[in-house]
């Protein structure tokens, strides 16, 4: 069984409703997805979506690329994260991809209170960063991030990113990106992560993987993600697959302490 640990099913895209991409799901054997809030005044369908579906979970959170809308407080954000079905706290953490470092204290300064409250409700958190990796790093060591762990989703960095990542207790998660053709420096650090913090998503609807690139994408593609990460580590997808959703219920659900890298 594969786990769908990042995606975006109440967003427009799927106009035509969950049930058409839950009955795609079990096709594929993805038995669950954990639904990503992207700011707080569309959190509530979010909350909506895992309180219907069993297999779906959600998070709670401000995106680092939303300057509009609500800003997220400590208190607001712990009180969400209380919900048995919100096992997250985010997306989170910073994007310099359109902005200046000089112009985003306001990210900075979002990226901090999620983790203070993700530290608050004992949940983990689901990191975003783009162009920004230094600033990222330094910010979760500063506010103790490592204390509730949680993921660098759609992990796009350099093997030392990752490395400084799985060094305070974080997973790395790996999109549609690792199986484009171009992605060399990215399938590498897909051999290199520990199978015991690695995990695997869609994003949808966005980054649909190969055979899919192009087209809009669902959860019940990410078992794709796990074909190619198996070929890079010459194993079987079972492997990945079963290491992979291990790591999802130990990090999100059953919120067992992250284990030390291995092969």
């Amino acid at each position: 069984m594969f786990v769908d640990s990042h995606c975006h099913i109440d967003f427009p895209d799927f106009s035509e409703g969950v049930l058409p991409l839950l009955a795609n799901m079990r096709a594929a054997d993805v038995g669950y997805a954990l639904c990503i809030s992207v700011n707080l005044e569309h959190f509530p369908r979010v909350l909506a979506l895992a309180e219907a579906h069993e297999n779906i979970f959600a998070s709670v959170g401000v995106h680092p690329d939303h300057g509009e809308g609500r800003e997220p407080d400590v208190a607001e954000l712990v009180e969400l994260a209380a919900h048995p079905k919100v096992v997250a706290i985010g997306e989170t953490g910073l994007d310099y991809y359109r902005m200046a470092r000089e112009d985003v204290d306001w990210q900075r300064h979002r990226f901090r209170t999620h983790i203070r409250a993700a530290r608050e409700a004992g949940k983990p958190l689901v990191i975003h960063t783009r162009n920004a990796a230094e600033d990222t790093l330094a910010i979760l060591a500063e506010e103790g991030a490592g204390e509730v762990g949680g993921v660098m989703h759609c992990f796009t960095e350099s093997q030392a990113v990752a490395d400084a990542a799985l060094d305070m207790g974080f997973h790395i998660s790996f999109s549609g990106i690792v199986t484009f053709k171009n992605a060399k420096d990215l399938k590498e650090v897909a051999r290199r992560v520990p199978l015991n913090r690695l995990l695997i998503e869609t994003d949808a609807p966005y980054l649909a993987p190969v055979p899919h690139r192009g087209q809009r994408n669902e959860p019940a593609y990410v078992r794709h993600v796990a074909e190619e990460i198996a070929t890079l580590r010459g194993i079987g997808v079972e492997e990945v697959a079963q290491a992979s959703t291990r790591n999802f219920f130990n990090l999100f659900v059953f919120r067992a302490p992250p284990l030390p890298p291995s092969g």
